[in-house]
């Protein structure tokens, strides 16, 4: 049986990569509890219905929705956001309940390579470092600028095992997740005054538009299904489910860590025969 709770209706969250994968089921998740959902992304023709079903699924739950089709990485488009997210939010009691970080996008290549043209720039490092780490930063510093962050508000970022761990032509973003889990340990420190929680979530390998970039993805998803406690790979849905019931009010002392929702399959390092296959 699901667990019945609901957010104030003065509650909103700010996810950055509303249109799909983990981001679009959180949206959806917290707003069948009823919080507002402000969902950024980025697509073009093809993807946008996407984030059109996301929008139009939340609605249907009876919250408020705002939706921008912007580059989370530009300032500008940064505080066109959260002004019009302020400016609805005209009741003394309403705030950014959920800050979420959830963007997938960065560059895949190794670092060295015998052809230079094959390896990772200086460029592509710092693009893919700027979109998957430092916007946790920036959007953190322009909510809580703005007053919107208050206490009982929560922070998430989404991280992998390619934070403490490496797979080929992953490193730009391996080094992007772990410098993301330590942002939301030092926001942790600062905004513990505040009454502020913030978390990074570590998904188990998920079948998302982000992994099929990866290359060797079909391995991962191999690797992931033999060694996975619950035999099975982690969804968007159960990781959405997490971050609702983490922020629940009685979650008010869970800060500065990085949670599993992957079955326990970081856990196992040895795979063998598993007799409940």
């Amino acid at each position: 049986m699901a667990i019945d709770y609901r957010f104030k209706n003065t509650d909103w969250a700010l996810i950055l990569g509303a249109s799909s994968g983990f981001g679009g089921a959180t949206a959806v998740e917290l707003a069948r509890h009823g919080m507002n959902i402000c969902g950024v992304h980025f697509d073009r023709a093809a993807t946008i219905p996407n984030a059109e079903k996301v929008k139009a699924d939340c609605e249907s739950l009876g919250v408020k929705t705002l939706f921008f089709n912007v580059n989370a990485s530009d300032a500008e488009k940064r505080k066109e956001v959260t002004d019009t997210l302020a400016a609805q939010m005209t009741s003394p009691d309403a705030q950014v309940k959920v800050l979420m970080h959830s963007l997938a996008f960065g560059s895949l290549k190794p670092f060295v390579a015998k052809d230079p043209k094959n390896q990772l720039t200086q460029a592509q490092i710092e693009m893919t470092m700027d979109v998957m780490a430092n916007a946790l930063v920036y959007w953190t510093q322009s909510v809580f600028n703005k007053g919107l962050l208050k206490k009982g508000s929560r922070i998430y970022t989404m991280t992998s095992s390619g934070g403490h761990s490496q797979f080929p032509d992953y490193g730009a973003v391996s080094a992007a997740k772990a410098a993301s889990e330590a942002y939301i340990r030092q926001l942790t420190l600062e905004l513990g005054p505040y009454g502020i929680t913030c978390n990074a979530i570590m998904a188990g390998v998920t079948e998302t538009a982000a992994l099929a970039k990866i290359p060797g993805a079909k391995k991962m998803i191999d690797l992931a299904l033999s060694k996975n406690p619950a035999l099975k790979l982690t969804t968007p849905e159960a990781v959405a489910k997490a971050i609702s019931l983490l922020s629940h009010e009685d979650a008010f002392f869970i800060s500065g860590n990085t949670i599993g929702v992957d079955g326990g399959e970081d856990i196992v390092e040895f795979v063998g025969d598993n007799p409940m296959a």
